[in-house]
């Protein structure tokens, strides 16, 4: 559940907010009883990778390992 303070509050008690922010609390911040901004934790969203993960549902066609087309490599190379 969210709690909802004024301006004044949140810069006074800004390092204080962040802790209740930290641990999981949401926070409205509001001027003139209007809501304006919400602190929220930040989640890490990049799962942990696991080697192998994909085994058996990715597959590389031959044609991967063939040469690439003369005006293919042209083109990286600037010419």
């Amino acid at each position: 559940m969210a709690i909802e303070i004024n301006i004044h509050e949140a810069k006074t008690h800004f390092s204080k907010l962040l802790n209740r922010v930290l641990a999981g609390e949401e926070i409205i911040i509001a001027k003139a009883g209007i809501p304006v901004a919400r602190l929220v934790p930040i989640r890490n969203r990049v799962d942990e990778r696991k080697p192998g993960s994909a085994k058996g549902r990715i597959s590389v066609p031959d044609t991967f390992f063939q040469p690439l087309p003369k005006e293919v490599l042209e083109g990286f190379e600037g010419q």
